[in-house]
């Protein structure tokens, strides 16, 4: 089965308007809400806290967190602490950061790569209750355990795009983020290229990496989605913010999924196709009514990928 969830992104949603999208998601009967930390919008572990306490089934991912501007300890004791309070419901997303935001901030490194893989593997470990020394290029820790670990810990998934970064996720995390602007042609390359990671530490490939395998890897994918009035030119518009020509049909087509329900879920399962286990809906940032389009995916769309 296909999970199906959405996306809040921070651009115009001031932190009151996080609560109630939640809300209305769940009751939507969406499987997840997604966020992103941008620089310098809402913190992404606090907004998810409160989108938890105020819903009793619904999943928040962070899609993702930079790296950069923390202490893993920190990570790892705000990810345990919330998945001490709603057991199962919180996904941790990481990143090595966008790199102009690291360098506003100070927090820019010498190399990204490094500073992921030190990072995911530490994460992973304490959040498995293990007591962890270690002294690397970027984090060091002594005798460090959490005294609250996870009963199960939640997976580390992490976001990734250039061709390194994706074979290293695909070698050290528990899931990946593929970004929004990636469409279904770079889903698919990001897959090929996660495999080779898997591959070189001796792990099975996504497609054959399910829940209940004993190296289970959860592939996400944030698809373009739009709906109503105007869908195909407010996608043209959106995808031209993240510097994507979308001009022709095929190229639109190859990045978002638009129209009546049965066409966004036609869209949406070209993504499960290539082994994508969690589709999230990322509106366009001017959609017009952002909880009636939670609405639609949870009450038209999700009842036809189940």
């Amino acid at each position: 089965m296909t999970t199906l969830g959405c996306i809040l992104a921070p651009y115009g949603n001031p932190p009151s308007r996080f609560v109630p999208f939640a809300r209305t998601a769940e009751a939507a009967g969406l499987d997840e809400v997604w966020l992103w930390e941008d620089c310098f919008l809402e913190s992404g572990p606090s907004a998810a806290a409160a989108m938890l306490s105020a819903t009793e089934r619904l999943r928040v991912g962070i899609g993702v967190m930079p790296l950069p501007l923390r202490n893993v300890a920190a990570t790892a004791m705000e990810t345990a602490t919330i998945d001490g309070m709603f057991p199962g419901r919180f996904v941790p997303g990481v990143g090595h950061g966008v790199q102009d935001w690291m360098g506003q901030v100070g927090a820019r490194v010498a190399s990204p790569l490094t500073l992921l893989r030190e990072q995911v593997t530490a994460l992973r470990a304490l959040l498995a209750g293990e007591r962890v020394t270690t002294s690397g290029r970027y984090v060091t820790l002594d005798d460090v355990a959490l005294d609250w670990p996870p009963a199960v810990a939640p997976p580390v998934v992490a976001a990734a795009k250039g061709p390194k970064t994706l074979r290293l996720v695909g070698e050290v995390a528990q899931g990946v983020v593929i970004d929004g602007d990636s469409g279904v042609s770079g889903a698919r390359r990001a897959i090929a290229l996660l495999d080779e990671g898997r591959a070189a530490a001796g792990l099975p490939p996504v497609a054959e990496s399910g829940p209940d395998s004993e190296h289970p890897f959860r592939a996400i994918a944030f698809a373009q989605t739009a709906t109503g009035e105007g869908a195909a030119d407010r996608l043209r518009s959106s995808l031209a913010r993240w510097e994507v020509d979308a001009s022709s049909d095929e190229a639109l087509a190859d990045h978002a999924t638009w129209g009546s329900a049965e066409e966004v879920a036609d869209g949406l399962r070209r993504f499960a196709a290539l082994g994508v286990s969690t589709v999230v809906a990322q509106p366009t940032l001017d959609d017009p009514d952002l909880d009636g389009f939670a609405a639609f995916l949870g009450q038209e769309v999700a009842p036809l990928l189940r």
